[in-house]
């Protein structure tokens, strides 16, 4: 039998987040089990996540895709095509994963953690995806559902009336990987205004040169604007 490597406190703490509680916490476990864990630990009896990825990306798939289609009537097959790109996009989850503090839960391998994987967005998705898995083995296709729902509410409001952020951060940093270059780097160069009503502005920079900057009342919107700045400098956009 495997022993369970995440502390019981932490994974209450979990589950209360995403509101349900797992009759078998080892699923939970495998959820949050990047490959890299077992893979330093080979003695251990350890699976990965991978394989409840799989099966939670479908999940959310025909979650997401049969509410919006009861939701919305009246928006033809391509709005609703477009919406459900959106909200199941990497970006979306990795930021949703981040808001329930998913990288603290994590069982990463040294070098993966060494690596910053705690804050990468192809991890935080690909695990949102697993918990999905996990819930819908554990508990049934309707409690998967609801929580996925519940999680998304927000999201699905946004990509409704278009308003949904797109991330240039994400673009900006695969089209520059492409060529194997390093991942740019933001830096805060000034703060305008009192605590309040702060004002950021952010340069974006490759290798010590400037691509573009960018301002917003957080740095993250800041980032954002300077991304989409160096972006419409290359034509990307």
């Amino acid at each position: 039998m495997s022993c369970l490597f995440i502390k019981e406190k932490k994974m209450t703490e979990l589950e209360e987040k995403i509101d349900v509680q797992f009759d078998d916490k080892y699923l939970l476990q495998r959820a949050l089990t990047h490959k890299s864990f077992p893979n330093e630990n080979r003695y251990l009896d350890l699976k990965d996540n991978e394989r409840l990825e799989f099966l939670g990306d479908s999940v959310l798939s025909i979650s997401i895709s049969t509410y919006i289609f009861k939701k919305f009537p009246d928006h033809p097959e391509g709005e609703l095509a477009k919406m459900r790109a959106v909200l199941v996009s990497a970006p979306v989850l990795a930021q949703m994963a981040r808001d329930l503090d998913l990288g603290e839960y994590l069982l990463l391998g040294k070098g993966e953690e060494m690596t910053g994987g705690r804050e990468r967005d192809s991890i935080l998705a690909d695990t949102m995806e697993a918990i999905f898995g996990a819930v819908y083995l554990d508990q049934g296709f309707a409690v998967a559902c609801r929580i996925i729902i519940d999680i998304f509410s927000n999201d699905i409001k946004n990509a409704a009336q278009g308003k949904h952020i797109q991330d240039y951060k994400t673009m900006l940093q695969e089209i520059i990987q492409k060529d194997g270059s390093d991942r740019p780097d933001y830096e805060v160069i000034q703060e305008k205004g009192p605590d309040h009503n702060k004002t950021f502005i952010v340069e974006v920079k490759l290798r010590e040169n400037n691509l573009g900057s960018g301002q917003g009342s957080s740095k993250k919107e800041a980032e954002q604007e300077a991304a989409k700045v160096a972006l419409h400098k290359m034509n990307e956009i």
